[in-house]
């Protein structure tokens, strides 16, 4: 629980949140609906997929399922606020604020190193076959996401307990999309290098840390792909690791230009904008990358889907499919 120790004579913060719309708000607020609606449920469908299917309860895919998890908690903690913004409901509680950098940060470094996990798990699976059964058990691979979440949940106090300390004499008017660590010290009448520096090396080493980790193992999975000697082989085991990889550039690329930084003063533009992609567009796109690519999946997907068509439309659909390879010959 974080203590509020500062004598801040502000007790709500205006979130100005997109600006020059020109009359575009009613468009931007379907648009973000949608992408809402579509993450939760792509994520969703995923998590249950994954879940509901034991030939899936392997390490490999209980990691996604933790993934999409993650995101759909993320979604909530960012898109509703925005939603909100937009039907101007500007106002957050100096509380709200807090909880909301809070949260933000947490799951952001949870999903951090979750996704070293899963690059571990890669690793493992491809260069040490023979011993992957025996130490990626599924007790041992809960064990690493507990230990995610609890890195995630741990790290932000000391960043949210700095930023609790902040005093604020007027300046109430956060020039960002959501409440977030920068754009709040932008508005402290008090000393804010501190928040700075810390921000900065916490950012920085846990960024850091986890891609090296990320890389070295792909490095060696690269080495080990390479001696496989038939191209099979090769295409199936890069065919494995290829999602992840996308995600893991995606997320690690939009959080370093946002969060790796020695100054609290950029680009409102560019912050809304490097906001946008890690918070809303990163979300949407895992479940569609997994999904997408990979098979067993796809196949689960595609059997649900043809149970949910009336039986008459199957047959129909049947019959055309043995008709249209006669009608070819």
């Amino acid at each position: 629980m974080v203590t509020i120790t500062n004598h801040s004579l502000v007790s709500q913060f205006i979130i100005i949140g997109f600006t020059d719309l020109n009359g575009c708000e009613g468009l931007l607020f379907i648009l973000l609906t949608i992408i809402y609606i579509s993450t939760l449920g792509g994520n969703a469908i995923v998590f249950v997929v994954i879940c509901s299917h034991r030939q899936l309860h392997i390490p490999l895919y209980l990691f996604v399922a933790k993934l999409s998890f993650l995101e759909i908690l993320y979604t909530n903690v960012i898109i509703p606020k925005m939603l909100s913004n937009l039907l101007n409901d500007k106002l957050i509680s100096y509380i709200g604020c807090l909880l909301q950098i809070y949260f933000l940060h947490c799951l952001g470094i949870t999903e951090t190193f979750l996704l070293t996990a899963m690059a571990f798990d890669r690793y493992l699976a491809i260069c040490n076959p023979l011993r992957y059964p025996s130490i990626m058990t599924i007790p041992c691979c809960f064990q690493m996401a507990a230990c995610c979440l609890i890195v995630g949940s741990v790290v932000p106090l000391t960043q949210t307990l700095l930023l609790s300390r902040l005093s604020f004499c007027g300046l109430n008017q956060i020039d960002h999309i959501f409440c977030d660590s920068t754009p709040l010290m932008n508005l402290a009448c008090s000393d804010t290098s501190l928040n700075v520096m810390v921000d900065f090396i916490i950012n920085s080493f846990l960024l850091f840390l986890a891609f090296t980790c990320i890389i070295l193992s792909y490095i060696k999975i690269i080495f080990a792909v390479s001696k496989i000697k038939t191209p099979e082989g090769r295409k199936k085991a890069f065919s494995t690791c290829g999602t992840h990889l996308t995600v893991v550039l995606l997320f690690f690329v939009s959080v370093s230009f946002m969060y790796v930084r020695l100054t609290e003063h950029s680009s409102v533009s560019y912050d809304r904008v490097m906001a946008v992609i890690y918070s809303v567009l990163t979300p949407m796109c895992n479940p569609i990358i997994y999904s997408l690519r990979n098979r067993e999946i796809k196949e689960i997907l595609r059997r649900r889907l043809t149970a949910l068509v009336p039986r008459g439309f199957r047959s129909i659909n049947d019959g055309f499919d043995l008709i249209v390879p006669i009608q070819s010959m």
